[in-house]
């Protein structure tokens, strides 16, 4: 058995990836491809398009929020949902307009960061 310890806290997004106020706390496990992180959306926020080379998988732990693929329909997502998204799929997901919203987020690859996602997009 092995106990990781923690080792900083938590940081606030960069402006250029997302929208609103976003914290996401050091890497929580990785292997040479892969991240887990522990991510924190304030009401409204969300981050800009962007797709991994290898997918990722969010997995909400509190909250409600959306979420969308390029072309597809937006989505309410809430605590106990996982999120899978293929390889290279252009996505961006975020909080409900009234809610905080925290997930889990594992992440294949490095992440390619695209445009902001308007309001539009964010209303639907």
């Amino acid at each position: 058995m092995e106990v990781a310890r923690k080792t900083g806290h938590a940081a606030k997004g960069p402006a250029d990836r997302f929208t609103g106020d976003v914290w996401m706390w050091p890497r929580i496990g990785a292997t040479e491809h892969t991240e887990v992180r522990v991510v924190l959306f304030t009401p409204g926020a969300r981050s800009a398009w962007h797709r991994h080379p290898g997918g990722q998988v969010l997995h909400v732990t509190e909250g409600a929020g959306l979420v969308q693929s390029r072309g597809g329909v937006r989505e309410e997502i809430r605590a106990g949902d996982t999120v899978t998204t293929a390889p290279g799929e252009w996505h961006w997901h975020g909080a409900a307009a009234g809610a905080f919203m925290v997930h889990l987020a594992v992440t294949d690859g490095t992440t390619e960061w695209a445009g902001e996602v308007t309001d539009d997009e964010y209303r639907g």
